[in-house]
């Protein structure tokens, strides 16, 4: 009898999300930021979590993982206190000394500030309805005093990077004994970057009976090591890399001769009069540095963004970015990872990535939220070879396209042979300069 309602609820948006069990201000707050459907990964991680399952799910970005697991987080919130579970919230500790008084309920890790503060928008927004939940977040690169004011008030999420957390914890700013529900997010990165002892550490300090939820773009030997020790019987899911993450973006390929070449490319791309604006990675940071500061030179606003910024810098360039005050942002792979800028629409590989994975993560920078977009990735004869480790890693080749005038003498012979008439695919750039049948560039646009 019971299940008869929740067989029609899935007719309509909101009852779609009701019908995995989530609670009514949580499917009003969904409306509210106009999330109608469940992703993929939402509809089958959310009623795992809601069960209380441990899991490791392997999921590129842009498919709506935060609120897979942070939807099931809230819940949980929302249920304790109907059921008059104690708050999370002890006595306050004798004077100097003692236990923090608050402690959060949901503790996320994730690899980079930026990662933190994107969830931890996320946080508030789903739980803005819903009274007393506060998130807070704690990073690298910020202030210690006022970490310290967020810390001694009543909160129920963290979201916090590893190193931060670990200088928290062990200066007895922070009490995880209250932790039920423990979020592991781009786990890969934080292992890529060195930090699995204090990842490990941190799951060490947290109740052993709390819930793990892992989310990863790789499954490697590395991530399956850290879930072995850390989740419980974990709820295995992998979400397809391609086709749902890079459907709206054009990617394709513009082969170069050398490094003046390179360049040239590269500034008729970004003087192109449909270029909105773009990310151009490259593999260092000393070449990112440079590349912007050449690019300001010739006249394209550009800064740069790498881990050798301060918190200052990173956050001045990414303000004047989405304030519309430059056009081009010069990135590393560590220092994008998890940018959410909704105006970029470009992105320039000017190196291509050492790890195929990280191309996937690269392009997703554009096409957000469903938008169109373009990527560009320029390949001299040096790069083949990891040019057919993408293509080997993505299942499909990337279609190849030339600049008129610009044309590469450089051409592989192992490309997939096309049929009659098909010629290149063409990357559009709005209503600047056309491109002709044969992928070359026609009219419009500047060439330097």
């Amino acid at each position: 009898m019971a299940e008869a309602p929740a067989a029609a609820a899935p007719a309509t948006p909101a009852g779609r999300f009701a019908a995995m069990g989530l609670a009514a201000p949580l499917v009003a707050a969904l409306r509210r930021l106009e999330i109608v459907e469940p992703t993929p990964v939402q509809a089958e991680a959310i009623p795992l979590l809601l069960a209380g399952r441990d899991l490791i799910a392997s999921a590129p970005t842009g498919t709506g993982k935060t609120a897979a697991f942070l939807l099931p987080a809230l819940q949980r919130i929302i249920d304790a206190r109907a059921e008059r579970i104690r708050p999370a919230v002890s006595p306050a500790p004798a004077k100097g000394r003692g236990r923090p008084a608050f402690g959060p309920r949901v503790l996320v890790l994730t690899p980079t500030r930026e990662l933190a503060q994107q969830v931890a928008r996320h946080g508030q927004a789903l739980s803005r309805s819903l009274q007393r939940i506060t998130t807070v977040c704690v990073t690298g690169g910020e202030s210690y005093h006022l970490q310290n004011r967020l810390l001694a008030s009543p909160y129920e999420i963290l979201v916090a990077t590893p190193g931060r957390l670990l200088d928290q914890l062990q200066g007895g700013r922070i009490d995880l004994s209250r932790v039920t529900t423990l979020v592991l997010d781009e786990a890969d990165r934080m292992l890529d970057m060195g930090f699995a002892d204090d990842v490990v550490a941190i799951g060490e300090s947290v109740p052993a009976t709390r819930q793990t939820v892992c989310f990863t773009a790789t499954l490697s030997r590395a991530v399956r090591t850290l879930a072995d020790r850390l989740l419980r019987d974990p709820a295995w899911m992998e979400v397809a890399r391609v086709a749902s993450d890079a459907a709206p973006i054009d990617d394709h390929v513009v082969y170069v001769d050398n490094a003046n070449h390179r360049d040239q490319v590269l500034r008729s791309c970004l003087t192109d009069d449909g270029m909105g604006q773009a990310i151009v990675f490259t593999a260092t940071k000393r070449h990112a540095e440079q590349l912007a500061g050449e690019l300001h030179q010739s006249g394209i606003a550009a800064v740069a963004l790498h881990g050798d910024l301060g918190q200052r810098d990173r956050t001045r360039a990414l303000n004047r970015l989405r304030r519309g005050e430059c056009k081009v942002l010069v990135a590393t792979d560590v220092a994008a990872r998890g940018l959410d800028v909704a105006t970029i629409t470009h992105v320039i590989n000017y190196d291509l990535p050492k790890v195929a994975e990280d191309y996937v993560h690269r392009i997703g920078r554009t096409g957000r939220a469903g938008a169109s977009g373009q990527a560009v990735s320029l390949v001299g004869r040096e790069d083949v070879i990891a040019l057919r480790r993408i293509e080997h890693f993505i299942g499909r080749r990337v279609q190849v396209s030339a600049i008129e005038g610009l044309e590469a003498a450089f051409r592989p012979v192992e490309r997939r042979p096309r049929a009659p008439g098909e010629g290149f695919r063409k990357p559009r750039f709005g209503n600047g300069a056309g491109w002709r049948r044969d992928g070359r560039k026609q009219g419009g646009g500047k060439r330097r």
